[in-house]
């Protein structure tokens, strides 16, 4: 009996480990889009920093990471325990601030010409060339900023992962909500470090010297990396921006019942056009909740952007 017992209680535990491994993938899969904004954004952030104090800054970063994550887990399970029906109000919330932000970047984009861009790169050289900038007040400024870019994107992260957990177990939901937080912070930060540090690898292996096959290999390499170092960064920013609409517009598409009808819809009727039918039937989800995600941001900036002038009138 006792050995019954003993394999009953090993194969619940079997179960409960496979519902929180199942819930984890399904959690890291949905925040995607968030992680490769909150990997950009923090990479942008250590800019500027001297090449010996980037490591630093970035710890400095991490650490406030843990402290936001240490605030914000506790308070998502709370609201779990406590009033699950807000869950699906922040999931909506955190969706239509992704699309936001993914549209305000477009919209920075283009309304800026690579010359603005070029002249206010140009200066902020200039101000850290100030001899009256204090480094250490500079550097203070950017782990301040990053750390409050952190909470945000923290709590989006947070509610996405909570909103896939929402029917489990509470001890599920601690479990994943924690082990995604812990992840998260030591996976993003983890590729921040490497990020700002591969011009700095490259210089390393540049300055080799020597005749050899082997020196000269060095030496390809890190010109390899440092041409590869500011493409990485345009990538993520690329591939982190068109994640937050998919994200962020399939949240958004899940929680509005008529609006997830007709992208169902859709998925069916593709799935009855001959040859390619089956593999748009796929992707017709995804593409549509990203362009629904594109029209939310655009109607959210529009939205801010008019109470922002309207406000300024009143002050005025």
């Amino acid at each position: 009996m006792a050995g019954t017992s003993l394999l009953v209680l090993l194969d619940d535990i079997a179960a409960i480990l496979d519902d929180v491994s199942l819930m984890t993938k399904m959690a890291a899969k949905k925040t995607a889009g968030v992680l490769g904004d909150d990997l950009a954004l923090n990479a942008e952030q250590v800019s500027g920093v001297k090449a010996d104090r980037e490591l630093p800054v970035v710890w400095a970063v991490a650490k406030g990471s843990f402290r936001n994550k240490l605030i914000l887990v506790p308070a998502a399970l709370g609201i779990s325990a406590v009033a699950d029906w807000l869950i699906l109000p922040l999931l909506m919330l955190g969706g239509l601030y992704l699309c936001y932000e993914g549209f305000e970047k477009i919209t920075h984009k283009l309304l800026h010409s690579p010359e603005e861009e070029a002249a206010q790169h140009e200066e902020l050289l200039t101000q850290l060339a100030d001899p009256a900038l204090d480094p250490l007040d500079f550097e203070k400024d950017k782990i301040s900023g990053a750390i409050r870019t952190d909470f945000i994107l923290s709590a989006e992260i947070i509610v996405i992962t909570l909103g896939v957990v929402a029917d489990s177990t509470f001890g599920t939901q601690v479990t994943v909500v924690s082990g995604i937080a812990v992840a998260m912070t030591v996976g993003v930060y983890g590729l921040v470090a490497g990020i700002v540090k591969l011009d700095d690898a490259g210089l390393y292996l540049i300055a080799k010297q020597g005749a050899s096959v082997w020196r000269r290999v060095q030496r390809w390499w890190g010109a390899r990396l440092l041409a590869f170092a500011p493409w990485l960064m345009k990538a993520l920013a690329v591939i982190g921006t068109a994640a937050m609409f998919m994200v962020g517009g399939g949240i958004l598409v899940h929680g509005l019942v008529p609006v997830e009808t007709l992208v169902h819809h859709a998925a069916e009727w593709t799935r009855s056009l001959p040859g390619i039918g089956s593999l748009l039937s796929a992707i017709t989800p995804t593409l549509l909740g990203a362009l629904f995600g594109v029209f939310a941001g655009s109607v959210v900036l529009l939205l801010v952007s008019t109470g922002v002038r309207l406000k300024a009138r009143w002050h005025d």
